[in-house]
């Protein structure tokens, strides 16, 4: 059980797997009024880092679920490292369907709403975790703005214009689900090179390492086109924040 290969190539040295810095939740666990004792459930946590420092930070606990083995090893390497590893678990395991045993006062699907097959059904499988009364977490990305085409979607990374919706658009839709937003902490162009532009040293020095790798064509055309079409696109069109939701 993996994410594919790409992925953990592009993203090997990241500690955060999505356009958000560490200032940003930093940001988002002091709007979130954490206290000690707090349970928090990740679905596709990554490397670990908003767990392991919001439970140095706040003293929570919580567990993290991931499909990807190395991101699963970082993150028990950075609970170790920031002395969290009794209160904070991961987990290598497919997060689609997973729901705990004991109930969240926070639970989380921050950048991999693919697990519930889209925001809607991720908040569904979310809520079963959560206590009466809790907090869902739903990381999402949107559009700053409209892309005049379906080409210009794409080269955002999207499938299609439809992939995402306006920022207003995404925020009523929550509404229309049922919940409400009771906060929001939305990432800003720096985070999104933060997140983007690591990626192309990584893969540089991936590259020098490995010339007999099945991959390197693949890797090469990105390290080629990766910086252009996100100065053209990604950088200009695309928005991603973290939502906070109660049910109404």
């Amino acid at each position: 059980m993996d994410i594919p290969r790409i992925f953990t190539i592009c993203e090997s040295a990241h500690r955060i797997h999505n356009p958000f810095t560490p200032e940003k939740f930093a940001i988002l666990g002091a709007a979130l009024r954490m206290e000690p004792g707090m349970r928090v459930l990740d679905l596709g946590s990554g490397s670990g880092e908003m767990l392991c420092t919001w439970a140095r930070d706040y003293t929570i606990t919580g567990t993290g679920i991931d499909m990807s083995p190395l991101f699963t090893q970082q993150a028990k390497l950075r609970a170790d490292e920031l002395g969290v590893a009794e209160r904070i678990e991961f987990i290598h395991n497919d997060a689609s369907g997973y729901v705990t045993e004991k109930k969240c006062d926070v639970a989380a699907c921050v950048g991999a709403t693919w697990i519930g097959g889209g925001v809607a059904g991720t908040m569904e499988l979310l809520s079963k975790s959560l206590k009466s009364g809790g907090i869902l977490l739903i990381g999402e990305p949107y559009w700053r703005q409209l892309p005049a085409t379906e080409e210009i979607a794409i080269e955002c990374g999207a499938t299609a214009l439809s992939d995402f919706l306006t920022l207003p658009e995404l925020v009523s839709s929550f509404g229309t689900l049922g919940y409400d937003v009771v906060e929001m902490v939305l990432a800003d162009q720096e985070g999104w090179d933060r997140y983007v532009a690591a990626m192309w040293l990584t893969m540089r020095r991936w590259l020098e390492s490995n010339p007999d790798d099945d991959m390197v064509e693949e890797v090469r055309t990105q390290l080629t086109t990766a910086p252009k079409r996100h100065v053209a696109y990604t950088r200009e069109y695309l928005g991603w924040g973290v939502f906070a939701l109660m049910a109404r």
